[in-house]
């Protein structure tokens, strides 16, 4: 890359035929144009330009180089307009790893924005959750909720999404409605299955208690934890995003007052941190659209 600025530089010292036109029009002193056109010649090995008190003139071999890197400089520029013009208007296809129930409840009105935004862009979604090798596997973005496990991938964090605990009235009515956190060990919980599946953590005012839950149905879907608990199956936890229609409907009702979860986050995981215009467009569309929520 050095290189590549110092041919840049020499082909504009040529255009301008001095050091000082050159140093105003790159806009940096004179002396260090100076400095590194010398620097170049010695690491040729062959002098490139005479100079005199009044002008600068090419050697043989500087006019030989000069033809070469200008070719050169402007095929590199001509790359980052190129690049500049993916950037602006990015195309491709994306391919992304996304949880279903987030996608399908939350994300997909997102997602359809996004498509109408960039229309250059096409799709290919896995809605499932499984683990994604990003090494070996065509995927992009891996989206996925909760703290990263693999360490090894580039983890950018979308957001921190608020959760609370929902259940039905239909079942309120029938089992009671719980006053304090302890209460929850006498009813029905729909717990996502875990490695703590037996307890939730819930928190008030910086108050932070532990309780042992129990109940029927373990799950790996908060879609079908949601719709259990709309069915008066229970009590459930879940995202203020994904419960917000029923909550409207009066299908759930959030329950326990200032006794809530902790938020869970939302991260966007790619293989490396250079990525192509559709996938940075999509994360960061991803995270403004989540910062809103």
């Amino acid at each position: 890359m050095e290189l590549l600025n110092d041919m840049a530089l020499f082909v504009e010292v040529v255009k301008a035929r001095s050091f000082r036109g050159a140093a105003e029009a790159m806009g940096m002193p004179n002396s260090t144009v100076s400095r590194r056109i010398s620097g170049l010649e010695k690491a040729i090995g062959l002098r490139l330009l005479h100079r005199t008190t009044r002008k600068i003139e090419l050697t043989e071999a500087g006019q030989l180089y000069f033809d070469r890197c200008k070719r050169i400089v402007d095929e590199a520029r001509l790359a980052h307009e190129q690049l500049g013009e993916m950037l602006a208007h990015p195309s491709g296809l994306l391919r992304a790893s996304l949880p279903v129930d987030f996608a399908t409840v939350y994300l997909a009105p997102h997602i359809a924005e996004f498509a109408r935004r960039y229309p250059g862009i096409s799709f290919e979604f896995d809605l499932t959750p499984r683990q994604v090798d990003l090494v070996s596997e065509p995927v992009d973005v891996v989206i996925r909720m909760g703290e990263p496990a693999d360490s090894h991938l580039i983890a950018r964090k979308l957001a921190s999404l608020p959760r609370r605990l929902y259940a039905s009235p239909g079942y309120l009515q029938r089992y009671g409605e719980p006053e304090h956190p302890a209460d929850l060990v006498h009813h029905e919980c729909l717990r996502l299955r875990t490695l703590k599946t037996g307890s939730w953590q819930l928190s008030n005012h910086g108050k932070t208690i532990e309780v042992e839950v129990g109940g029927r149905f373990q799950l790996n879907s908060v879609g079908m934890i949601r719709r259990l608990a709309t069915l008066d199956l229970g009590i459930a936890i879940l995202p203020e995003a994904i419960a917000a229609d029923d909550l409207q409907s009066g299908a759930l009702r959030s329950i326990l007052g200032q006794w809530q979860p902790n938020p869970i986050a939302v991260y966007a995981l790619t293989e490396t941190r250079l990525l192509p215009a559709k996938t940075q467009r999509f994360i960061e569309f991803l995270r403004e659209q989540l910062d809103r929520a």
